[in-house]
């Protein structure tokens, strides 16, 4: 436990690997895959693999945690010494699990607790809970100050990435903004991000798999340029030898950034992407 008794809490869509989690002790609130022979909690009882094998058989669908879940992790927190939760959650414009746990913070007895809408998803979520994690561990942050500098990170953080299909987003209505690319050319891929309302968007297009994860390369080194350094995270979904060489390119090709991150997207994610999907998340240092 640090000194100042804070913990940091985020819902597995941040995609916070289990090295970091284990390092700062983020605790993790898992989303709920659902399946016809039972619900399964988002790497917990079921792996991204597991997950990727089922597709051709049955898309699952995915929901929130309930309340008495994050009422459990909260008593978790406080039976373990704690004082304060900063709590890191995906957008609000792509799920409801900000709100599920904004409002059962607010009914919570014996912590303060703190509920951040990053307005993004995946890795550029989680980039901001490892940052909350490192100033509260390694630079001995007090509460105040934190609330306010993680605030700042927000705009600091984005991810782009790029899908073989839109099929698994539009069967699980998280299309957003995207929408517009559908019934268009199946070689015509979209790039996407998340825009400053958290909600998916198109930011760029290319026709064919290499110029799509060429261009993923291209917007995480425009705005990893703007900024004196950035940390880099490259992600994949059931795309694990792409994932290897699009670190290797991101290394060489975007030269004032660190890639600190790599791994596997989890499997809440996976199922609205699908397999092949490459990203690139960028925290402005």
């Amino acid at each position: 436990m640090n000194k100042q008794k804070i913990a940091i809490l985020a819902d597995s869509g941040t995609d916070v690997p289990p090295n970091y989690r284990k390092k700062y002790n983020i605790y993790w609130l898992p989303l709920l895959i659902n399946y016809s022979d039972g619900q399964y909690l988002d790497g917990v009882d079921i792996q991204p693999h597991e997950m990727y094998d089922r597709l051709p058989t049955e898309i699952p669908k995915t929901s929130l945690p309930d309340r008495g879940m994050v009422t459990d992790l909260l008593d978790r927190i406080k039976a373990d010494g704690y004082e304060k939760v900063l709590a890191v959650t995906i957008s609000s414009g792509l799920s409801g699990t900000y709100n599920m746990v904004r409002l059962t913070a607010e009914e919570y007895e014996g912590l303060e607790i703190s509920v951040l809408d990053t307005r993004n998803i995946s890795i550029g979520s989680g980039l901001i809970a490892i940052r909350a994690a490192q100033m509260v561990n390694d630079e001995g942050m007090e509460w105040n100050e934190l609330l306010v500098r993680i605030k700042h990170e927000v705009p600091k953080a984005k991810v782009f990435f790029c899908l073989d299909t839109l099929k698994y987003l539009q069967k699980g209505g998280r299309i957003g903004l995207v929408s517009a690319m559908l019934g268009m050319s199946l070689s015509l891929k979209p790039i996407i991000s998340c825009n400053p309302d958290g909600v998916y968007y198109t930011a760029a297009k290319a026709i064919g798999r290499a110029r799509s994860i060429q261009k993923v390369l291209d917007l995480a080194k425009d705005f990893a340029l703007q900024s004196a350094h950035s940390e880099l995270a490259v992600m994949n979904g059931y795309a694990e030898e792409e994932g290897i060489a699009t670190r290797k390119r991101a290394e060489a090709f975007i030269v004032n950034g660190t890639v600190t991150v790599t791994g596997q997207i989890g499997a809440a994610l996976g199922v609205h992407t699908g397999p092949g999907l490459i990203g690139i998340g960028v925290l402005q240092r």
